[in-house]
């Protein structure tokens, strides 16, 4: 078990100082609206949110929308009901629409989506995949919305069906606990498992939770967990940050322990493999003179070479001094105390040049100047959420509470006490 010896660890970078409260709640709101923007405006007649768009408004060519990008949407559109960025009633025909369209219109297969689709129509696009890991990120969004627009009878029960027509032993193709990475119609199964650790978290706990189509409790302890020493910050990895960031946008993990010996500290595991991601940065300050204690944050995105996967410690041999915004941006609710101050040093250095319509772009290079012209839907969708479980825990809230995920915890561990941690962003944001 990865434990809490290393919680207090004393980093060998000059930690920030933080920016007035009054500063950082007023930014993080502007940052969340504009992210909010970006789903409300760039959501096609079905309800499938285009995968990505021009970062100052307007849709970037092809016009391709994702089911993951959806997902997010769909719990973006919750808390911009919660924060009266739109009448509620508004919000919840969007949302009625696009459940609408999942349950009774969208392709599927045994209640699985395709990765990619049209916005308009929600044919197949690219040839993409039935994807396993992109449905399951649409339905955190369906569910969620599911629960807390629950008093909508018919919300309720598209939201519970869409969830439940989903075939999760179909798609461990034979296996007894891994799940296939997805499926075509050209070639069947995909040859590749979820069996070590990354962003698969989500998806195991939905089929674990399954009232209709479960998989065993044990697929949650059959994928590895391998683990990284950097600089003295261990850590369960498997990728670059947003495989530490994607699950916790929903799914509370300080309240699970889980029951195995042995059992990770999945909260925890997030904030070092934060901490590590700025560490990471810092030390290749003498290459990139641009990164430092408070500008920091690769994961995958788009650059200059087109969309790369930038990896974790140590160094890619691509890495090339760009910047993600949503690195630190989708770990403010991990920690606020070196994350916010990241993100206001890249909006006060760059301003209007990387920060518009819908927030961040996703990424930009300090230095060679490039600045990506596109927002990426998944990488908007990490900020927004991750800065309102910061901010008020809402999206934990109304996901924690449905039954699927209750019954997930009782199978494969014990609900724990919730750590009351102390800390800047308490003081700020409460």
């Amino acid at each position: 078990m990865i434990g809490h010896t290393c919680v207090f660890l004393i980093l060998s970078l000059p930690l920030p100082a933080a920016h007035a409260g009054s500063e950082d709640a007023a930014f993080i709101s502007d940052l969340s609206r504009r992210s909010f923007l970006f789903f409300w405006e760039q959501t096609g007649t079905t309800g499938i949110v285009r995968d990505r768009a021009l970062a100052n408004g307007g849709p970037s060519l092809p016009n391709i929308g994702s089911a993951a990008t959806t997902g997010f949407g769909l719990t973006a559109l919750c808390i911009g009901a919660e924060r009266r960025w739109k009448a509620r009633e508004e919000v919840r025909e969007r949302v009625r629409i696009t459940l609408r369209f999942l349950h009774y219109r969208a392709p599927r297969i045994h209640g699985w989506f395709y990765h990619y689709m049209d916005p308009d129509t929600g044919a197949r696009a690219w040839n993409s995949e039935i994807s396993s890991i992109d449905t399951a990120l649409l339905l955190a969004g369906v569910l969620t919305a599911g629960e807390y627009f629950s008093e909508d009878a018919e919300i309720a029960r598209l939201a519970r069906e869409i969830y439940e027509a989903v075939d999760f032993p179909w798609m461990l193709n034979g296996d007894k606990h891994l799940l296939a990475h997805g499926w075509t119609p050209e070639d069947g199964f995909l040859p590749y498992r979820w069996d070590s650790y990354c962003e698969l978290m989500v998806l195991y706990m939905l089929g674990i939770g399954s009232p209709t189509h479960p998989i065993p409790a044990d697929s949650w302890y059959a994928w590895k967990r391998p683990v990284l020493d950097f600089q003295g910050i261990q850590f369960v990895t498997g990728g670059p940050l947003f495989v530490h960031q994607y699950s916790h946008a929903w799914f509370d993990f300080r309240t699970l322990k889980e029951r195995r010996p042995g059992g990770v500290d999945w909260w925890h595991n997030s904030v070092q493999a934060t901490r590590a991601q700025r560490e990471f940065c810092y030390k290749l300050s003498y290459l990139f003179p641009s990164y430092g204690a408070d500008m920091w944050g690769v994961t995958a995105s788009d650059s200059a070479m087109g969309y790369t996967v930038w990896g974790e410690p140590p160094r890619s041999a691509h890495l090339n001094g760009t910047i993600v915004p949503s690195a630190a941006g989708g770990s403010l609710m991990f920690v606020p105390e070196i994350t916010i101050p990241a993100l206001r040093k890249m909006q006060d250095r760059h301003g209007a040049r990387i920060y518009k319509r819908y927030g961040f772009v996703d990424a930009f290079n300090p230095a060679d100047g490039w600045v990506g012209p596109d927002v990426v839907g998944i990488d908007v969708g990490i900020i927004l959420l991750s800065a309102e479980n910061m901010r008020s825990g809402f999206v934990w809230q109304q996901f924690m509470r449905t039954p699927a995920i209750r019954t997930f915890v009782e199978k494969i561990g014990t609900p724990a006490e919730i750590v009351k941690r102390p800390g800047f962003w308490r003081r700020v944001f409460q």
